[in-house]
Parts: C-alpha cells; sequence; structure tokens
C-alpha cells in the first residue's frame, strides 16, 4: 500500500456519530460490568430498590439497545470506509478484509479478558459485508426490512435448538480458573466461555447475527443517504421516527409481557424481543439526534463525542480494568456484591474516560488503539501527537 491511502481526518468526522458512539458505548459498560453479577456459582439475589430501579432502567434503556446501536455505526463507519478507499483507486475489499484481519486479533485480546467480547463478530460480519458493498440504497432497504421482518420467527424457530456444553460461568470447576489468580489460568477461562457461551449458542450464533447483519446495512443505508450530515434537514422526519419507534416500542413491550405473563405459546412460532430492543434503540438514538440538531447539551455531547472518539480503546480498557477489579488477578470480589454496585462502577468508568478521552485528544490525534489499527490498516505511520499549531487552532474551534 501506499500513501495514496488516507483516513478520514479527524475534523471531518460527523459529530453525531461519534455522540451516539459514546452513549452506546456508556450502555456496554453498565451491560458487561452488570454481568459480572453472574459468574460464580448461582446463587439468590437479594436486590434493594435502588438495585431493582436500576436493573429496570438498563433492561429498557441500555440491555441489547447499545451494542444494536454501537453495530449500526460501525456499518455506517464501513461505507464511509470503503467509500474513502474505492476513491483513491484501491481496492476496498482487499483492504478491508486485511482490516478485518487485524480487528480478529484485538478481538481475540479482548476475549482473554472478557467473555462477552463483540469484537470478533463485527470482524466477521465486516468480511460478510464486502458481498453488499456495491448495493444500491433500495437494495439495502429490501434486505434490511426482510431481515428485520423474518427476525422474530427465526429466533423462535432458533430457540428450540439445544446444545449440549459445560457452563463455564457457574461450574466450580472451570470457576477455579476464574479466581485462580494465574494469568494464564484466567485467559484460558475467558477463552472457553467465549467459545461455549457465545460462538455455540444457537440464539447468539444464528439470531444476533442475523440482528447485527440487519444493523450493519441499515448503518450502510444510512451513510448512502448522507443521513448523518443532513440532520437539520430533516428534523420533521427525526420527530415523526421519535413518536413512531416510542409508540412500537411501548406497545411491543406491553404485548410481550403480557405474552410472558400469560405463557402463550406464540413465543414458539414468534419471538419480538428484537423488535422491541431496536424500536427503543432507533427512539433514544433519534432522541439524541434531536437534542444535538436543536444545540442542547453541547457541554455533554462534546465530551461523549470524544469518548466515542475513542471506542476501541475505551471499550477494551473497560474490559481489562474489569479484570483487575472482578477476577482473581485483581481484587476477585466478581459475584460478590449488589447490583447497584455493578451499575454504579460502569457509570463511574465510562465519566472517567470521557474525561480522559478530552484530555488525550486534545494532545493526540487519535486513541492508543484506534492509531494502531489504523497504521496497520494501511501500512503507514500516522501522525500520533498533534503538532502545536493543530492544538492552537482547536482551542480557537473551541
Amino acid at each position: 500500500m501506499t500513501n495514496s491511502y488516507h483516513p478520514v481526518e479527524q475534523s471531518k468526522r460527523t459529530a453525531i456519530v461519534d455522540i451516539l458512539r459514546g452513549w452506546a458505548l456508556l450502555g456496554v459498560a453498565i451491560g458487561n460490568y452488570s454481568d459480572f453479577l453472574h459468574i460464580g456459582v448461582e446463587h439468590k439475589i437479594n436486590n434493594s430498590i435502588i438495585s431493582d430501579i436500576l436493573l429496570y432502567f438498563n433492561r429498557y434503556f441500555f440491555a441489547a439497545k447499545s451494542w444494536t446501536l454501537l453495530t449500526l455505526l460501525f456499518g455506517y463507519g464501513f461505507a464511509i470506509l470503503i467509500n474513502n478507499v474505492a476513491a483513491k483507486g484501491k481496492n476496498p475489499v482487499t483492504f478491508f478484509a486485511w482490516r478485518m484481519i487485524l480487528l480478529f486479533i484485538l478481538a481475540f485480546i479482548n476475549s482473554s479478558f472478557w467473555l462477552g467480547d463483540i469484537l470478533k463478530d463485527y470482524a466477521f460480519l465486516g468480511l460478510l459485508m464486502l458481498l453488499f458493498y456495491k448495493s444500491s440504497a433500495k437494495t439495502l432497504s429490501i434486505i434490511c426490512a426482510v431481515l428485520v421482518l423474518t427476525i422474530p420467527f427465526i429466533m423462535a424457530y432458533v430457540n428450540g435448538f439445544k446444545v449440549e456444553h459445560p457452563e463455564i460461568t457457574t461450574n466450580p470447576e472451570y470457576l477455579k480458573l476464574y479466581h485462580s489468580g494465574n494469568w494464564a489460568d484466567f485467559f484460558k477461562f475467558n477463552l472457553l466461555a467465549s467459545f461455549y457461551e457465545q460462538i455455540i449458542i444457537p440464539g447468539y450464533a444464528i439470531t444476533a447475527h442475523l440482528v447485527m447483519l440487519a444493523c450493519m446495512l441499515f448503518g450502510f443505508l444510512l451513510q448512502k443517504l448522507d443521513f448523518f450530515n443532513r440532520l437539520n434537514e430533516q428534523k420533521k422526519l427525526l420527530k415523526n421516527t421519535l413518536w413512531i419507534s416510542l409508540v412500537t416500542a411501548i406497545i411491543i413491550g406491553v404485548a410481550f409481557n403480557l405474552i410472558i405473563s400469560y405463557k402463550v405459546d406464540i413465543l414458539k412460532v414468534f419471538h419480538p424481543l428484537y423488535w422491541l430492543v431496536l424500536s427503543t434503540m432507533i427512539f433514544i438514538a433519534t432522541g439524541i439526534s434531536l437534542l444535538y440538531t436543536n444545540g442542547k447539551l453541547k457541554t455533554i455531547f462534546s465530551y461523549f463525542s470524544a469518548g466515542g472518539k475513542m471506542t476501541l480503546t475505551n471499550y477494551i480498557a473497560q474490559n481489562i480494568l474489569a479484570a483487575l477489579i472482578f477476577s482473581g488477578i485483581g481484587l476477585g470480589i466478581a459475584d460478590t456484591m449488589p447490583y447497584w454496585f455493578y451499575f454504579s462502577l460502569a457509570v463511574f468508568v465510562f465519566i472517567l474516560q470521557l474525561f480522559i478521552s478530552k484530555w488525550w485528544l486534545a494532545k493526540y490525534n487519535y486513541g492508543p488503539i484506534e492509531w494502531l489499527w489504523r497504521s496497520a490498516s494501511y501500512r503507514n505511520l500516522f501522525p500520533f501527537k498533534k503538532i502545536q499549531s493543530e492544538v492552537v487552532t482547536e482551542i480557537k474551534t473551541v
């Protein structure tokens, strides 16, 4: 590769996309940290009122909504990158395939620290996305619609599949690896759990990946429509989308809870969980976009944007920090704390990361892992530290 390859300049990034990434990163932190409550021998959990409130808040505003939003934004970024590389007269397929191989390497490292890694899924689906990179907006719309409409039926069908596997996170024999304090044991535990409790589970391997693919293709479609760069022109559409998605989420949520309460057999053939997740995710993302276009919360959004620009660094840092807090290589508190502790810790870590990200990007062009991934992808060392004139310009702009 030559220097004619160049990534999108930081100054040309779409701010709302980074803001949405920052918000999604908060939800991912809460979801991942909350999962540590379940790493250990199963036992009765006595939650306080505060824990119950936070649990429901996470369930309705973050759980699955965050990773679906991040996946959508991954598809959006995929489209920008493909267009950028193709515009230089280079082969986008070979470039992006190499980039996804590098992401697989990062995923393996991250999976060694955290059994819930999603980077491996992005790398796999990123390669699959190459089949669609020449698709028109109309074709992408049809594929997305078909996937979303069929997911409840597929989920119901796939839920009937049973795969026998060891329960890594609740089996005392495997938990010894997690709590031993030995790094090799710790890595082995996470990699085994990643395989047995994610990769081979039909509900995740099939259903979740179809949802991710639909989200990625939808993000690809939004980029083709230049959606995020035309938000000011589309306030009416945003408002309509906000209310339609809210009403849809409420209707599906109420119906879903009634189905569960009355044990209706329909879930065996039609499971609308991801319709609820996607409609809620769209409602939240649209609400944030409207606040942004209306000039609200500028200071807060500036911090979310900084965190979003360093999504990869912050995501992996969250998982490494959690390993040092919860596993035997660190404090070893795993499932010993009430739910509010995991939720609050995740929020604290995220806020800390926002301040660090803001400070870091005032001095450097990229987050450290973003810089490594970008330099390896383009096979070219990009300027890491900002030169003085760039810093002065940025201060004047602010």
